[in-house]
């Protein structure tokens, strides 16, 4: 079965360093295990992680029980990504992503899920522990095979529907990963930008990262 990712990119997929491509083509377990869950796993160090607006962390405390966002900011944050294939309840593929970092004086889980919508035709994102806060999910691949992922209209998922959110509170979410040949390992840049503050979460650092062969 082909990785969201995959579904994503179609043909571009191939245009990604090889190390991504084995990195973002983690997918369902198939034949007799029924689209069991496959785990890809790893460890490093964000050179800078959290909220640069000091006003904004009290709010952004409050979404970081629901795994969502986090109001530290920090440099030198140690942490550690697992990455879940599975299938969604409509047999798509997705990936929800756990990220746990380390700040010096509490840990955060931030988590996402990101699935493919038959019916959009493009892969929509789900951030927190409940996933109500939904994105559209655009993927390119930049200069050199790096992976570029765009996340815009924001909205709230209600039951079977979702209602957009008003353009004070929208944000979109810009993300490059790409292997580093010299430090053989990966590296992603995340920032979070919103219209009236401007960046409102970033992280940016290096990991190693094993999945299964």
């Amino acid at each position: 079965m082909a990785s969201v990712y995959q579904l994503a990119l179609g043909p571009d997929f191939r245009l990604l360093q090889p190390e991504l491509q084995q990195y973002f083509s983690l997918s369902p377990a198939m034949g007799n295990d029924g689209g069991a869950t496959v785990s890809g796993v790893g460890s490093g160090t964000f050179d800078v992680a959290g909220c640069p607006v000091p006003v904004l962390r009290p709010f952004l405390g409050l979404a970081s029980s629901d795994n969502a966002l986090f109001p530290e900011y920090q440099h030198q944050v140690p942490f550690t990504i697992e990455n879940r294939a599975s299938l969604a309840p409509g047999g798509q593929p997705q990936l929800t992503a756990v990220r746990t970092l380390h700040f010096e004086n509490r840990t955060r889980i931030m988590e996402d899920r990101t699935g493919w919508d038959d019916v959009l035709g493009t892969a929509v994102g789900a951030l927190g522990r409940s996933g109500r806060l939904l994105t559209d999910v655009t993927c390119s691949v930049g200069s050199g095979g790096r992976m570029r992922i765009v996340s815009r209209r924001s909205r709230l998922a209600a039951g079977r529907r979702s209602v957009r959110l008003p353009l004070l509170f929208d944000a979109a979410a810009f993300t490059e990963q790409w292997w580093d040949e010299f430090d053989q390992r990966f590296r992603i840049r995340t920032k979070v930008i919103q219209r009236q503050f401007g960046t409102v979460l970033e992280y940016d650092g290096a990991f190693t990262y094993s999945a299964p062969v």
